[in-house]
């Protein structure tokens, strides 16, 4: 069996954190960014070093093709993104598309040729925090969302996806759609401390949590903060902080592994010495039960016509992204489990509290995730760190598993539509 070589896969890692370094050690590459283009840029030209056959499609999505054997064969598909959050970490997204690579560069030197192509993608936006929604190329492609949709999406600047896409030179010609795929894998950090807390190196991902997304508004009335009694105010802002105490509690007591989050809040005007007449924020629940998902978001909107009472202001709310939790398919599921098994790795099998773009393409082709521990469960920070043996331990992982799946033959049941 071939065996990826570290010392290339950490001298990439390494060249290609270079850029949109930061001063503590993390990387800010946001979607379209001058950053993430220079990222691109890289790898587009690794790919081609690597005699893959390069394709942009039109939102951004970037392919590198290795030929197989029986080239008409759906190909396997591997990989992650490249762009990150704001100060993010060096890990996330990166070792799933220089994994896959690696895969591509282990299997040339050996002068192996599997029975299916294998393609390498770089998918576009995943992380979402310049455009919204998240995981947007790999939904566009997936068929979830319309490529112009995507390209109408507007930053906080009034910048428009499409342009920045272009201005930047990945506006490709190939159209963004579903195609045949034989079963796509992803590597991944974990992003949450179960991995490192049981000292294991890889995680044998079964499925993703669902979630739900609420935009909420309350809006009340400006006034000074001295001469307004308190029983004359019309506070937005406190009414905003009995739902966030109520995302917490709804939290603590609708599931065993529900988990809540009010993560983005604006306020207005924002003055110290002015009571908020506006409050913008974003309410985010998460659980493997879409029952439990559904509760949750039937008991917060109560929470927020409740509160909206109490304070007599004004509330909206709408639902901004639902998705369903997505259990993998077992096929690729055990082929993971026993490339771990032939790799001597410790692993366990869990399921992700995080989105990937593996969600997406789960829904119309055979899926499964590789994890690596985040050392102290720390993730889209400066500070994600894993450790560099669980990274190359995790990338031989992938490797068998995508080798397994690339030698398998035209006639086989994975091959049949889901």
């Amino acid at each position: 069996m071939t065996e990826i070589s570290s010392e290339r896969l950490r001298d990439r890692f390494d060249r290609f954190n270079e850029i949109g370094a930061t001063e503590r050690g993390g990387v800010n590459r946001p979607t379209l960014s001058d950053a993430n283009k220079r990222a691109r840029d890289r790898l587009v030209e690794w790919f081609q070093d690597a005699g893959l056959e390069v394709t942009v499609d039109e939102v951004g999505n970037i392919f590198g093709r290795r030929a197989g054997r029986n080239d008409d064969l759906a190909p396997v598909l591997v990989g992650s993104h490249v762009d990150s959050q704001y100060n993010g970490g060096r890990y996330d997204g990166v070792i799933g598309v220089l994994g896959g690579l690696e895969i591509v560069e282990t299997l040339n030197d050996a002068g192996v040729e599997t029975e299916r192509p294998i393609e390498v993608v770089s998918w576009s936006n995943e992380e979402g925090v310049r455009f919204q929604p998240d995981m947007l190329g790999s939904g566009v492609f997936a068929g979830k969302f319309d490529p112009e949709f995507a390209r109408s999406l507007e930053d906080k600047e009034g910048k428009r996806f499409g342009e920045e896409l272009e201005r930047i030179g990945y506006r490709g010609d190939a159209p963004c759609e579903p195609r045949e795929l034989h079963s796509y894998f992803e590597l991944h950090v974990e992003q949450g401390p179960k991995l490192a807390d049981a000292g294991l190196s890889v995680g044998v991902v079964e499925g993703v949590y669902g979630f739900v997304w609420f935009d909420v508004t309350f809006s009340g009335s400006a006034d000074h903060a001295g001469p307004t009694p308190m029983h004359l105010r019309h506070d937005a802002l406190v009414a905003t902080s009995d739902v966030v105490e109520a995302v917490r509690r709804i939290a603590g007591t609708e599931g065993d592994d529900l988990v809540g989050t009010v993560g983005s809040l604006d306020v207005s005007p924002n003055s110290i010495n002015v009571i908020p007449e506006t409050v913008d924020f974003t309410v985010d629940f998460r659980s493997y039960d879409d029952e439990t998902v559904d509760r949750a978001a039937d008991r917060v909107r109560e929470e927020i016509e409740h509160a909206a009472a109490r304070e007599d202001v004004e509330a909206s709310h709408e639902v901004i992204m639902r998705i369903e939790s997505q259990a993998f398919d077992d096929g690729c599921i055990e082929t993971v489990a026993a490339a771990a098994d032939d790799v001597g790795a410790d692993y366990t099998r869990l399921v992700s509290g995080a989105g990937h773009d593996a969600s997406y393409l789960n829904g119309f082709c055979p899926t499964a995730m590789v994890f690596v521990p985040s050392v102290g469960g720390v993730s889209h920070t400066e500070d994600e760190y894993t450790e560099w043996t669980d990274v190359v331990t995790g990338t031989e992982v992938l490797h068998r598993a995508v080798l397994e799946k690339a030698n398998e033959p035209e006639v086989d049941e994975t091959e049949v539509d889901r």
